[in-house]
């Protein structure tokens, strides 16, 4: 037995979790006993874990020669959910090449379809959403290199 308290709207509720089975729980709340049926949890998808690669080894420089800096690698950048909702839609692979603007997941947000675009051009590297993810607002739903 857990027990809560919530305040909502300036009203004060408190909330007991007397018995929990699969996706129904036995709840009271201010006294008021309540089933209260639960969504089955969604299918998470795998976390991807970067390698670590070792660094290649630079040659030694001669104290008289200037050391230039490398160039600059291009950057991955996630493409973020502007808004929590469910994924409807991927319409990218991995490795397909992409233009700034070009839809790449389909969003429904508040009972509407919302188009989240490439934020640049490159080539889409990892895909960390699957079709019905619910996702929060900020997380990186593809990544573009």
């Amino acid at each position: 037995m857990k027990e809560y308290k919530y305040k909502i709207n300036g009203n004060i509720y408190n909330v007991v979790i007397n018995e929990l089975e699969d996706n129904i729980a036995q709840v009271e709340v201010n006294g008021t006993p309540y089933k209260v049926e639960m969504e089955k949890a969604p299918k998470q998808a795998p976390v991807i874990k970067p390698v670590a690669r070792p660094a290649a080894p630079q040659p030694a420089a001669a104290p008289s020669t200037p050391v230039s800096k490398p160039a600059a690698a291009p950057r991955k950048s996630g493409v973020k959910s502007p808004l929590p909702g469910v994924i409807l839609d991927i319409k990218v692979n991995v490795g397909d090449a992409v233009k700034k603007g070009q839809t790449v997941v389909i969003l429904e947000a508040m009972k509407m379809e919302n188009n989240i675009n490439a934020d640049k051009d490159g080539t889409v590297t990892a895909i960390n959403v699957n079709k019905g993810d619910s996702v929060l607002e900020g997380t990186d739903l593809v990544v573009i290199e």
